[in-house]
C-alpha cells in the first residue's frame, strides 16, 4: 500500500488508497438507484409534485383535484414498489456499511490521520524555524543601526514578519486540519448517499461530535463558558468547604437539597422568561423585584383565609365566602392583570416614544411600590389558606410539583421564542430594529408583546410564589428579584447587546445563581455579603459578553 511507503500523502496518494472504497460502495449504490428508480425515488419526486401542486394556482380546482387523483394513485404504486424491494436495499446498505466499518479507517482515514498529524508537526517546526531566522535577522540588523528612529522603524518591520509567519503558519495548519476533516466526513457522505439522509442516530452524534472537534475554538470556548466553568469551580469549593465548617453531617450535594433548590428556583424561572424577552430586545425592567411585592399583596389578599388583618385604601377584603379553587383563579388573575397592566404601560412608553427601559421601569418601580405601601401603610397580609399549596404545589413523596410549573413555563415561552412569528421578529428587532422596520415587522407591536408576556410571566411567578411561602404578601417582598432575574439571564447568555439569547441559557442562569445562593447561604455567609458575589458574577457575566460582541465585530 502507498500509505506503508510514506507517512505524507500526497493528494494523488490519498485519493489511490479511498479509490477501491468508492468502487465498491459505488457498484452498491447503482444496485441501489436501480432499486428505487421506481420505488423510492419515485415516491420523493411524486410527493414533491403534490407539494407544489397545493401552492399552484395556474389549475383550476377540477384540474387540481383531477391531477391529485393521478399522482396519488402513481404514489401509491411506487410505495408498493418500495415496499417489495425493502428487504433487498436493507441488505445492500447493510453490506455497504459494514464494509465501510471494516475498511474505511484501515486503508484509508488511519493513513490519512497519520499524515496530517506528521504534516501538523512539519508546519509547527517550520513556524519554529522561521521564528528563529527573522529573530537572527532582526538582532544583525539592530546591531548595525544607531538612530533612535531607524530602530523604532526595525522592531515594527520585525513584528510585522513575525505577524506573517504566524498568518502562514495558521493557514497550513488549517489547511491540514480541512484534510483530514474532509476525509472523515467522506465515509459519512457515502453513508448519506447510500441511506437518502437517513442517517442513524449513532451515525449523527458521530458527525455532530466530529464537526464540533472541527469548528472548536479555545478562545471562544472560554468566552461562551468561562463563566460556567468559574462558577461550577466555585460550587464545587463549598461543596467540599461546607463539611469542614458546618459538620459532616451537613452536606450540600443532597437529593434533598437539589430539590429544594428546583423548588426554590421554579418561582423565579418565571421572572427570568419574562425579563429575558427585555432583555433580548437590548433592554431591562428594574420593576420585577416591585411586581413580586404587588403581587404577591394582591394574592394574599383574596386567598387568605377570612377577614383579611390589614386594609387596602382602609377597606378590608373577606374572600372567604367564595369556594377554595375559586379564590386560587382569582388571585392569578388578579396577579397577572395588574402586572400586565404596569409592563404594558412602561412598553408603550419604551415603544412610542423610543424611551429606554431602563427609565420606563425605574418609573415603574417607584410608582407600584408607592401605590402598594400607601394603600396599604406597608404592613404584612399573614397567610393564605393552608389547603391552597397542597392543592395547587403539592409534593409526591419527596418531589415538589412547583418544579412542573416551571417547566412547563420554559415550554411555552420555548415554543414562543422558536416556533412563532412573534418569536422570529423578537429576534429580528433586538438584532436590528432599524432593519426589522424596514422588512416589515412592527417594532411598536413587538417591543409591547414581549412586555405583555413579561408581565403575564411576572403576574404567574409572584403567584407560584405567594403559594410556596403560604401567603406573607408585603409590598416589600421581592426586593432585589430583580438584578437575580437580569443576572441570571446574562449568566445564561442573553445578550444586552439584543437578539442573541436563547432559553436553555436562561434556564441554566436561574438553576446556577438558586444553586449558589443556596450554597451560600447554608455555609453562613452573610447576606449582605452574597450581594457582593451576585455583583461580581454580574460584572464578570457582562464584560465576557462585551467581548464576544467586541469578537463579533
Amino acid at each position: 500500500m502507498v500509505a506503508e511507503k510514506t507517512i505524507i500523502l500526497s493528494a494523488e496518494q490519498e485519493a489511490q488508497l479511498r479509490q477501491p472504497i468508492d468502487e465498491y460502495v459505488g457498484n452498491i449504490q447503482e444496485k441501489l438507484n436501480e432499486l428505487r428508480e421506481n420505488g423510492t425515488s419515485k415516491a420523493m419526486d411524486i410527493q414533491a409534485a403534490l407539494e407544489t401542486l397545493k401552492r399552484d394556482k395556474i389549475y383550476t380546482a377540477q384540474e387540481k383535484a383531477k391531477r391529485k387523483e393521478e399522482l396519488q394513485a402513481a404514489l401509491k404504486e411506487a410505495k408498493a414498489v418500495e415496499s417489495q424491494n425493502k428487504a433487498e436495499v436493507s441488505a445492500l446498505v447493510a453490506e455497504a456499511e459494514k464494509y465501510l466499518k471494516e475498511h474505511f479507517a484501515k486503508d484509508y482515514y488511519n493513513a490519512v490521520a497519520a499524515s496530517c498529524k506528521a504534516e501538523t508537526a512539519i508546519a509547527k517546526e517550520k513556524y519554529a524555524a522561521a521564528v528563529a531566522e527573522l529573530k537572527k535577522e532582526h538582532e544583525a540588523s539592530l546591531a548595525k543601526l544607531k538612530d533612535a528612529n531607524e530602530i523604532k522603524d526595525e522592531k515594527y518591520v520585525h513584528k510585522n514578519r513575525l505577524f506573517d509567519a504566524k498568518m502562514q503558519r495558521d493557514k497550513e495548519l488549517q489547511q491540514i486540519k480541512d484534510r483530514r476533516h474532509a476525509a472523515y466526513a467522506h465515509k459519512y457522505h457515502l453513508i448519506d448517499l447510500l441511506r437518502i439522509s437517513r442517517f442513524t442516530p449513532v451515525q449523527s452524534v458521530a458527525q455532530r461530535w466530529e464537526n464540533y472537534r472541527f469548528t472548536f475554538n479555545r478562545r471562544s470556548f472560554l468566552l461562551r463558558n468561562g463563566l460556567y466553568i468559574a462558577i461550577i469551580i466555585i460550587f464545587i469549593g463549598l461543596c467540599i468547604i461546607t463539611p469542614i465548617v458546618k459538620g459532616p453531617n451537613v452536606q450540600l450535594l443532597t437529593l434533598n437539597n437539589i430539590l429544594n433548590i428546583l423548588q426554590q428556583a421554579s418561582p423565579r424561572m418565571f421572572l427570568a422568561l419574562g425579563v429575558a424577552g427585555l432583555i433580548l430586545l437590548a433592554g431591562t425592567d428594574l420593576s420585577i423585584g416591585r411586581m413580586v411585592g404587588m403581587g404577591m399583596t394582591a394574592a394574599t389578599i383574596v386567598m387568605h383565609n377570612g377577614p383579611n388583618t390589614g386594609s387596602v385604601f382602609g377597606h378590608v377584603f373577606d374572600f372567604s365566602t367564595m369556594p377554595v379553587l375559586a379564590r386560587v383563579l382569582l388571585a392569578l388573575i388578579v396577579c397577572i392583570v395588574l402586572c400586565t397592566v404596569f409592563t404594558t404601560i412602561a412598553g408603550f412608553f419604551t415603544a412610542r416614544f423610543k424611551m429606554h427601559p431602563f427609565i420606563s421601569t425605574m418609573a415603574n418601580m417607584l410608582v407600584i411600590f408607592g401605590l402598594v405601601t400607601y394603600s396599604t401603610k406597608g404592613v404584612s397580609f399573614g397567610a393564605i389558606d393552608t389547603t391552597i399549596p397542597s392543592m395547587i404545589i403539592p409534593r409526591i413523596g419527596k418531589f415538589p410539583t412547583i418544579i412542573l410549573w416551571a417547566i412547563a413555563a420554559v415550554v411555552i415561552v420555548w415554543f414562543i421564542w422558536n416556533k412563532t412569528t412573534f418569536g422570529k421578529n423578537l429576534y429580528a428587532v433586538g438584532g436590528n430594529p432599524e432593519a426589522a422596520s424596514v422588512s416589515g415587522i412592527s417594532v411598536f407591536k413587538v417591543t409591547v408583546g414581549a412586555f405583555v408576556m413579561a408581565g403575564i410571566l411576572y403576574g404567574f411567578g409572584s403567584w407560584l410564589e405567594c403559594i410556596r411561602m403560604v401567603g406573607s404578601g408585603s409590598a416589600a417582598y421581592g426586593q432585589g428579584w430583580e438584578m437575580d432575574a437580569i443576572a441570571a439571564c446574562v449568566v445564561g447568555g442573553i445578550s444586552f447587546t439584543g437578539g442573541i439569547g436563547k432559553i436553555s441559557g436562561v434556564v441554566v442562569g436561574v438553576f446556577i445563581f438558586t444553586a449558589l445562593t443556596y450554597a451560600l447561604t447554608t455555609l453562613g455567609i452573610d447576606t449582605n455579603l452574597q450581594f457582593v458575589f451576585s455583583g461580581i458574577i454580574i460584572l464578570v457575566a457582562v464584560m465576557l459578553d462585551c467581548l464576544k460582541y467586541v469578537q463579533k465585530k
